[in-house]
């Protein structure tokens, strides 16, 4: 079963990589983006076929690993 968990910093926080994608875009001529939140994601290739046991184990590996609550957000999808 594989499963991908989507991560994202948080809206209050500061995202200095997305403001200059968002200032370089600008300068490529694409003035109607407003701004830009970069992210990341991790596919993981699992033994445990049961989609809801999958998704309970990402998720408490996004909770202990893969993302910092304190700044970042996720989203774990279970692909099947």
């Amino acid at each position: 079963m594989r499963a991908r968990v989507y991560v994202t910093l948080k809206p209050s926080v500061f995202d200095p990589q997305g403001s200059v994608v968002a200032d370089a875009l600008s300068s490529l001529g694409y003035d109607d983006v407003r701004s830009v939140r970069q992210g990341k994601y991790f596919d993981l290739e699992l033994a445990d076929t049961d989609a809801e046991v999958a998704r309970a184990r990402v998720t408490e590996m996004a909770d202990k690993l893969l993302a910092n609550p304190v700044i970042e957000s996720y989203r774990v999808e279970v692909l099947a």
